[in-house]
Formats: structure tokens, sequence, C-alpha cells
């Protein structure tokens, strides 16, 4: 069924649009050497764009794995960038929710729109990796509240 989905996605949803706009904005800013972090970034989220179903964008922390040295000073820096793509993101969203059809569409693009303010630091998993991910998290801040010592 996610097969049929993302399929539909591509072709009514913009996913293939928008892949296109993030692999363009990735190439262009990997001319440069000071670009590169963010066009890998850029490169990532074209991979969540193009076949959004059954994956999701988590911090890396929550996997276990590092975001990198000054991912968060980054995104600072691309958020100018960050903001017109997240705009993009949500007219697409709101264009689609117009019709009944078209809102589970819509919901992809506001979240790719959250995704686009602040790509780096984030790992592409799977829906399921990414529910397990958040759960050992909240149980880690639960027993750090409860004065668990595990």
């Amino acid at each position: 069924m996610r097969f049929a989905i993302n399929l539909l996605w591509v072709v009514f949803g913009g996913g293939l649009i928008v892949t296109i706009e993030w692999l363009l904005i990735g190439a262009l800013l990997c001319l440069t050497l000071i670009g590169i972090p963010f066009g890998i970034a850029c490169f990532h989220i074209a991979g969540l764009t193009i076949w959004p179903l059954g994956r999701e964008a988590i911090r890396a922390d929550m996997i276990g794995q590092k975001a990198g040295p000054g991912a968060g000073c980054a995104n600072v820096i691309w958020f100018p960038a960050g903001l017109l793509l997240a705009l993009i993101h949500a007219v697409f969203g709101f264009l689609l929710c117009v019709t009944i059809i078209g809102i589970p569409f819509g919901i992809i693009h506001f979240k790719l729109a959250e995704h686009a303010l602040a790509p780096l630091g984030k790992r592409i998993v799977s829906t399921e990796m990414a529910q397990a991910a958040r759960a050992r998290a909240l149980e880690k801040r639960l027993s750090g509240a409860l004065g668990d010592p595990g």
C-alpha cells in the first residue's frame, strides 16, 4: 500500500517537483566548499521528498549518531534559505488541502516544511525506527525526571 501511495505522491502530490528543487539546490550548494554540508543535507531531504511514506527525518542523536560539528550553528546560517523552502512546501500543502483527496499529501508537505527549516543533523530512517527512538528518548527523560539512576 505504501508503494502505491508513494507513487501517487510522486505523480500528483508534487513529490517530483520538490525533489528536483531539493536536488538542484543541493547541487548548487556543493559548488562551493562552504556549501558542501548544506548540499549533502539537501540530498538527504531530497531522498525523503521523493519517497516520504514509511520514512522520517529525526535528529541524529536520537539514533546514537553524532550530528556533526556545528550542526546547530549551521542550521542558523541555513535558516533564510530554509524559510524559502518551507514556504514553498507550505504553499503546496495549502493548495493540496483545498481538496479532500489532497489532504494527506498536504500534511506531508507541512512535515517537509518543518524539515526544511533545519535539515542539518537529521537522519532519514524508517518510521518504525523513528518511533522506537522517540520511545527510548522519552523513557530516558522520564527516568531522569523521576530520579532513577538508569
